[in-house]
Formats: structure tokens, sequence, C-alpha cells
């Protein structure tokens, strides 16, 4: 199958090969056919498999038929990275439609943004607080809405947007098409889906197995030693650029200041830089200004960029969903990729939470000449042979070295 099977409007296929697409991926072959027969689809799979353009493409072949400068069609995200990310791949696929896009959230002066609407848009993505404010103010008209998209719904969920999307769904016509896409899906978001989705389609794509592109590993360390291996680890990433996680906002800001002194070109993405701060920091990053970024889990839905090669976990995450979607901003659009957690002693019991979402172990690593104080023990997983075989296959992808 190619993107060509879609029948998409010439100018969305100059789109998509622009955007270098050739065939689609799972999520995206399953769920266009049913968004372009205008049905309420629930679309199930990990971060990095195609989700955005699964719903962008179908918006704007719908979009491009009917009248321009009015408000059709609305997506709503957790972040603002994340938002700033889908309204770029709407104007790289839309380039040649006409079809106008933009972004709201907060942090920034709203003013801006209440001149865009009034100048017209066919499309908003919007984080919901800021959308809100904006209704508020009788800046934002909703009642030609034809087309919702909740992505990521699942994090909009753990950041306590649930009542403010229901407040949004209030503002909208009945008569419309809603998608909702997410990564994992607790019973939440399976209530959330039945309350705003009418007779949906339900897609899932191996939403608990890992990613096949990713090899994953961890290091045994004191947490007194986690720079110094993360030092010996960058040195040898090669030329792929590094993501690097941390638990706390702190913690990113300094690790990052002592990467750039070590000589490593670093920056950091945490809750206490002001919007300009963080769109600074991302864009050196996207565009390869720096080699690594520290950030926190703010970053873990909001970046989509194909060069990340390697993400490491300097802290362990707090729940083995959230080592799905930090892991998950490598090997994206099947690059390969990799992932390394580097490991203290308290950390035993989330290794092993991890090891089973996963259904298979973590791959033990030893830095030679690096004198470990904490050895992790190897816990016996039930895996499948398709598993097994993955994690064969992703090995010879290993872009680090075992040795010094």
């Amino acid at each position: 199958m190619n993107f060509k099977t879609f029948s998409f409007h010439p100018q969305i296929n100059a789109g998509i090969s622009t955007a270098g697409y050739s065939t689609p991926t799972p999520i995206q072959s399953q769920t266009i056919p049913a968004i372009l027969e205008g049905k309420d689809v629930f679309g199930l799979a990990q971060t990095g498999t195609g989700k955005t353009a699964a719903f962008v493409l179908p918006i704007l072949e719908r979009l491009i038929k009917g009248p321009r400068g009015k408000l059709r069609a609305l997506i709503l995200s957790p972040t603002r990275e994340l938002a700033e990310q889908t309204h770029v791949a709407i104007n790289q696929l839309g380039r040649q439609t006409g079809l106008r896009s933009m972004t709201i959230y907060g942090g920034v002066s709203s003013s801006s943004q209440i001149r865009g609407l009034r100048n017209g848009v066919d499309i908003v993505v919007a984080c919901p607080g800021r959308l809100l404010d904006l209704k508020d103010q009788r800046a934002v008209n909703l009642n030609n809405i034809e087309i919702l998209v909740l992505d990521e719904a699942d994090h909009m969920f753990d950041m306590g947007f649930l009542p403010s999307l229901r407040r949004i769904v209030a503002l909208l016509p009945e008569r419309r098409q809603t998608l909702l896409f997410s990564a994992t899906m607790p019973s939440e978001i399976r209530k959330l889906a039945t309350e705003m989705l009418h007779n949906p389609v339900t897609f899932e794509i191996s939403i608990t197995k890992p990613i096949d592109t990713i090899s994953h590993a961890i290091y045994n360390v004191d947490q007194s030693r986690k720079l110094e291996m993360l030092m010996l680890l960058l040195r040898e990433s090669g030329q792929g650029q590094v993501l690097v996680f941390t638990r706390t906002k702190h913690r990113a800001k300094k690790l990052a200041i002592q990467l750039s002194q070590a000589g490593i070109s670093a920056t950091s993405l945490q809750g206490n830089l002001s919007q300009s701060q963080r769109d600074l920091a991302m864009n050196s990053f996207r565009r390869g200004r720096v080699k690594v970024l520290v950030a926190t889990d703010i970053a873990a839905r909001g970046i989509d960029v194909s060069q990340v090669s390697h993400v490491i976990n300097y802290d362990i995450p707090d729940t083995a969903d959230a080592y799905t979607h930090r892991t998950g901003r490598t090997g994206r659009m099947e690059h390969l990729g990799t992932a390394f957690t580097l490991v203290t002693k308290e950390d035993l019991p989330m290794v092993r939470t991890i090891e089973r979402l996963m259904g298979q172990a973590l791959e033990r690593r030893v830095m030679s000449d690096f004198d470990e104080s904490v050895r992790v023990p190897s816990q016996p997983v039930q895996t499948t042979n398709k598993i097994s075989q993955n994690r064969t296959n992703n090995n010879r992808f290993r872009s680090f070295s075992r040795s010094n």
C-alpha cells in the first residue's frame, strides 16, 4: 500500500511527497479510510507511529473542498510543544492547499492569537486552558467545527484537563466528527471515548509492546556517579542527537550546564522556562545546533525530531507508561533508535514494572573500566517469539560500544 491508495487531492499529494512519505504506517493505513468516510475513530498506538499524519491528512482532504477562513477543525493538545509540532505538520502537508492553521496556548500574549482568529483560520491546534480563555472573551467561534481531534488524550487526562475537555465539547456542534488518539488505554480514556465519540471505530496498534525500531538497555550505576556514566555514553553516541530525561526541573537545568562546561553542546527544556526560552531550546535542538537536550517529562510527548538517535533516562521515570512515552522519542517513523536507563539500587521495583509492561527483560549492559557499585539482577520475563526476534534484530543496530 502507498499513499496514492487514499486518492487524496493532488495538492495534498504534493505535500505528502514534500514530506518524503511513501508507505503508510499501520495506524495510518487503518484509520485514514475510516476518517475519510466521516466515522468517529478511537486510535490507540505508541508515540512515533505516525498518528499526527493519520488525522491531519483526512482533515485537509475534508476542508479543501469547503469555504475558507472559517474555523472548521479543532485539534486539542496537552502541551504547547505538541501543539506547535502538529501545526508544523499541517503546514508541511497542506502547503499547497491554501488552508490556514494556527496555534493557541498559554504562556504568551493572547493578542496575536486573537488577531489570527479575526483574520480567518481553518484549523486551530489548541491547549484547552487558553482556548477556553479566548472563548470567554468571545474571541473564538466554535459554531462551525466539523472535526474535533483529541490528541494524546491520556496525557491530557493525566494533566487534569478532563473538566476543560468536557466544557469545550459542550460548546461544539453536536453533529461533528470526533477523533481520539492515545498512546495508552487506562479505563478513564475508555470512558472518555464512550462519552465523546459516537459509534467509534477502534484501532489498536500494539499498544503494550515495545516499538520494534528501539533497542533498550540499562546500566547499573551509583547515584553519585551518574554524571560520569552519562559523559561516557554521550561521547560514544556518534553523530545523532540525544534526549536526556531527568525527574526535576532543577536537575535538568543543572545537568545541561554541567554538560556544557564539559564541552558537550547541551540545553534544557523544563517548566521554569518562559515560552520564548522553550522555543529557543527546541529550535536549537531540532536544527542540530545542540547535540543534547536535557528535559523533564514536559517534553516526553512534545518532541518530534527524527534525528534523535538515543534517549537516556538519567533518572528512571515514575511510571512504566512514562517510560514508553520517553523512549518513544527515538526510533520514530521506522528510524532506528536506542534507549538507555541509568539504574540505581532504589530503581529496581520500577525496572521490573517496566519489564512487565513491555513483556521482555531490559538488557543489562556493563561499561568497561567503570566500577559499578550496583548490580541489577535479571528477572525472567515471559516473552513471545516475535519480541525475542525483535530484540535479536535490534542488537545489530547498536551504535554504542561495549567498551571504552
